[in-house]
């Protein structure tokens, strides 16, 4: 084998072996990713059911129920356009209450709610991710513009 040959077969084989190895890096992220989902969202069944997702919103006010064993809680996280309802078997964030921010990761449950493994509450009044600050303003403006329109009572 010539030198030039060589040199060509060690390039072909190194790129072979970078290429394999971007490609389990991808697959490996691709499979811990969980994406953010609005509770109007979840109603539209656009979050998948077998996957870890992350369900963003407001904890609605006067949801909170907490069970006899001291670690079930449940709760509604709201977009003001839809509600999901959320049980969490654990310790809450000491900023966890009601009207304030939350995200919960976890999977949705086959009667339409979401159990959540994980329970994050926003760490300021001036946090709150993008993408959940989105969801609420479409949904608040979506739940004003729902009470704008005037309903007929004709027959």
């Amino acid at each position: 084998m010539k030198a030039r040959e060589k040199r060509l077969a060690m390039v072909i084989g190194g790129l072979t072996a970078l290429g394999a190895a971007a490609g389990l890096v991808f697959y490996a992220l691709g499979s811990g990713v969980s994406f953010y989902y609005s509770p109007t969202q979840v109603k539209n069944n656009e979050a998948p059911l077998d996957r870890t997702i992350r369900l963003g919103g407001l904890v609605q006010k006067g949801s909170l129920q907490r069970e006899n064993d001291g670690l079930t809680v449940h709760f509604v996280v709201t977009d003001y356009a839809q509600n999901v309802d959320v049980t969490f078997k654990g310790i809450l964030p000491d900023l966890f209450q009601e009207g304030q921010g939350v995200v919960a990761q976890g999977k949705m449950a086959s009667n339409g709610g979401f159990t959540a493994m994980e329970v994050l509450a926003k760490h300021d009044e001036n946090y709150m991710p993008p993408e959940v600050a989105d969801m609420l303003k479409k949904g608040e403006q979506a739940n004003k513009g729902a009470a704008a329109t005037p309903v007929s009572t004709q027959n």
